[in-house]
């Protein structure tokens, strides 16, 4: 009789007040396999579908990492064309994070280099613990490129100039650094990182803000950002249309009118 294998947990998920955490489960460093990435691209679309999550916490276990990135023990075993999938897979799951119109928020709360860095920069905004660690792309020490969405996120931050620079030289650097570059927006404290990183992010959810234009403002930005401007301005328009519609455009201006804070609902 045959017994069933276990899964290890390598994603921990869970909601907490209108924002799904969704932890890297595997210390000290967070390394991420083929079966990782699909346990956190299921945890993606959990979010995505629950219609009672407004914003989406990505972290790692642990203090010391937030993600290494990419498992080397697994790749120096595999087979080319299993790492051209894995890569393929590991985009698709990264465009998912980018194309939900819901915030997407990185609590870089340890180290965050090679592959790490490149899930955080699929979310929408990086907040780092301070002196946590260092950041970087060092994939050229290894003889290989930043193959998960690295080379294209990184230049649309910092420009192209600079992002080759940081990817040839290979080096890590701090998250001082990383903010005066525009690759993280704001450093919090150490101590009580992460109930301030939930109260930063329950800014976002509702009645605090109209959680449906939070998401579609993202999905503009995403979606229009390198079409040309006569179609970005008519993705804007359509997601603005949707917005006029929603129960909390019609709260949000007669609040103005009236004078008094807004209570927004997310419908």
């Amino acid at each position: 009789m045959a017994t069933a294998v276990e899964t290890k947990t390598l994603v921990n998920y869970r909601t907490d007040a209108g924002v799904a955490i969704i932890e890297m489960n595997d210390p000290p460093a967070n390394t991420y396999t083929y079966e990782m990435n699909r346990q956190l691209d299921e945890a993606i679309l959990k979010a995505r579908m629950d219609n009672d999550v407004y914003v989406l916490l990505l972290t790692g276990a642990g203090d010391k990492f937030f993600s290494a990135g990419a498992n080397i023990k697994m790749l120096s075993s595999a087979d080319p064309t299993f790492k051209y999938f894995f890569c393929l897979h590991a985009n698709e799951m990264l465009l998912r994070l980018e194309h939900t119109p819901k915030l997407v928020i990185a609590a870089i709360n340890g180290h965050c280099v090679g592959g790490g860095l490149e899930i955080a920069m699929a979310a929408d905004i990086r907040i780092a613990r301070q002196d946590a660690g260092k950041i970087g792309l060092p994939e050229v020490n290894l003889g290989v490129l930043p193959g998960t969405g690295g080379t294209q996120r990184l230049s649309r931050l910092v420009g192209k100039s600079k992002a080759i620079e940081l990817m040839v030289v290979g080096n890590t650097f701090s998250f001082e650094e990383a903010k005066e570059m525009g690759i993280i927006n704001d450093i919090f404290e150490r101590d009580n990182f992460m109930e301030n990183i939930m109260e930063y992010a329950r800014q976002f959810t509702p009645p605090n803000k109209a959680a449906k234009a939070v998401g579609r403002i993202k999905r503009a930005v995403q979606s229009g950002w390198e079409v040309p401007m006569e179609s970005a301005l008519a993705i804007e328009r359509e997601n603005q249309q949707l917005l006029f519609q929603s129960d909390d455009a019609k709260e949000g201006l007669a609040a103005y009118v009236d004078k008094r804070p807004a209570t927004f609902t997310a419908k």
